[in-house]
């Protein structure tokens, strides 16, 4: 027997865990023309599969191994699973979890009876503390997915959905970060029905497994994406990493906006609203229906976590309507003149207007940001734009502009005249108290800054918009100050949204 197949098996899991149901999802599948059904991890008693592999982790070990306590390095559902599994097998638990974990996730571990640590600001600060912690007191560290009973743990999803599903599904929609449990699931299903397809998805910002498939080996990112902050890993198992290339099919990149969309999806369908790794796999799903022209299949997706800060709503429904394609926001020029705005509505039609932005700038042409409500995806957006310029209404498309969608349409205020040298930088710093301060302090009182935005997203990482004040004799100094900071940042000065409404005119 395949020894992973042997572990899934006897993996120990439902002493604590439970055996989710596999859902149908009737709305989703008749807008895909197939058969969708949700596996519902986010069901679990921690609101996420992690709680299979960290206990199958720590039913394996000795009673030696148990008095000496565990540890581990998670900002959120590995820590939760740790601490219950812990809990529930009378072992001490610690848990190390960046410092800028947002409350309601250490609560939680807290409230497992987990003793939390918090240190550093990242993943990676984390964990090289906990592997310090483990030898310094002899505790037994508990990896969150490269690891053989971990991941045999989160296989016995694909155990389930074997029972559940009336024959092979077609395919299965995992999402991926450090690779536990696509692994784990992969290595039930392929040995039982290799003609199941093993779908990843990942973010567009944090492809860890897909660079690391292209790569042949693991490679760690620069950076990754925090919105998915679930999946946001830099580097995935060697393990995980083994299994991936021997039994996943593909791998789908979707975008913020998508996953957005897909949260509101599920909502639609079950009432439950997803954290955003909870998501991915059913954003994966439409995308790649969409490029296959799959119909008439069934398909399963992981809704593996519902671990979401409420104030991440706001941010997650301004979004869905751009993932879903539901929306257009563009950047149109019109005439400085009475009646121009009637006469710009009239052009629209019938259409919802989401979003008007103006500002005056000056006394021949008005730039006006706007949102329209679309029914029928980038075909109908195609359409809307072709009938403005058909009457001379210039028009850029920003419906997949960043930069637009995260501050321009909060900022639209005029241009700015007589501004001399500014330079516009997006930047992302760790949420936490003082953040903000010590961002500013960063940056320091060498250039001036001439343009300032920032709004929470109720996520780990704040987002600013600033611009900067550089003359280009002082550009090269300026970059290696910028790369001193270790901030990840984005140079958006030639961005044709702060062009048209924020930039100084050019002369």
């Amino acid at each position: 027997m395949d020894p992973y197949l042997q572990r899934i098996l006897t993996a120990r899991v439902y002493e604590v865990a439970v055996e989710t149901p596999l859902e149908p999802a009737p709305r989703l599948s008749a807008r895909v023309g197939n058969r969708v059904l949700f596996k519902r991890e986010d069901l679990q008693p921690v609101f996420s599969f992690k709680i299979r592999g960290a206990y199958n982790k720590l039913r394996q070990l000795s009673e030696a191994e148990l008095r000496r306590g565990v540890i581990c390095s998670s900002a959120g559902n590995h820590a939760q699973g740790v601490a219950l599994a812990a809990r529930e097998l009378g072992a001490r638990a610690v848990v190390v979890m960046p410092v800028t974990t947002p409350r309601i996730k250490v609560g939680a571990v807290a409230d497992f009876g987990a003793e939390v640590v918090l240190h550093g600001h990242g993943y990676d600060d984390a964990q090289a503390h906990a592997l310090g912690l483990a030898q310094a007191q002899g505790l037994v560290f508990i990896h969150p997915f490269d690891d053989p009973e971990v991941i045999a743990g989160q296989g016995t999803i694909g155990m389930e959905i074997h029972r559940q599903h009336r024959g092979p599904p077609d395919a299965i929609f995992v999402p991926i970060g450090g690779g536990g449990l696509i692994a784990g699931i992969a290595s039930y299903i392929k040995a039982l029905f290799p003609e199941t397809r093993i779908i990843g998805v990942e973010p567009e910002d944090a492809p860890s497994m897909h660079a690391a498939l292209q790569a042949g080996e693991p490679v760690t990112l620069g950076h990754v994406g925090i919105f998915a902050d679930g999946v946001a890993v830099r580097r995935v198992g060697d393990e995980t990493f083994r299994l991936c290339q021997a039994l996943v099919d593909e791998i789908v990149l979707v975008s913020t906006d998508e996953t957005c969309a897909a949260i509101q999806d599920i909502f639609e369908d079950t009432r439950t609203v997803v954290e955003p790794a909870g998501a991915l796999a059913v954003a994966g799903l439409k995308k790649w229906v969409a490029a296959s022209g799959w119909r008439d299949r069934s398909f399963v997706t992981l809704n593996c976590g519902a671990n979401v800060n409420f104030d991440r709503l706001r941010h997650i429904a301004e979004r869905a309507a751009l993932g879903e394609q539901r929306e257009a926001l563009l950047a149109v020029e019109i005439p400085e003149r009475q009646g121009s705005f009637l006469a710009f509505c009239e052009q629209l039609g019938e259409r919802n207007i989401t979003e008007f932005n103006y500002r005056y700038a000056n006394s021949e042409r008005a730039h006006i940001f706007v949102g329209v409500e679309l029914s029928d995806g980038a075909t109908e957006r195609g359409r809307v734009i072709e009938a403005l310029e058909s009457v001379d209404y210039p028009v850029v498309d920003l419906s997949d502009n960043e930069l637009a969608k995260l501050h321009i349409r909060h900022l639209v205020g005029g241009l700015a005249p007589g501004l001399r040298d500014e330079r516009l930088y997006r930047f992302e710093f760790p949420e936490r108290p003082g953040a903000l301060l010590k961002f500013l302090q960063a940056i320091g009182s060498r250039w001036n800054i001439s343009l300032f935005h920032y709004r929470n997203h109720g996520s780990d990482y704040g987002r600013v918009l600033a611009g900067i004040q550089v003359p280009d004799a002082e550009v090269p100094e300026f970059r290696r100050h910028l790369a001193e900071l270790a901030y990840p940042c984005w140079d958006e000065s030639d961005n044709p949204a702060y062009r048209m409404f924020l930039a100084a005119p050019e002369r």
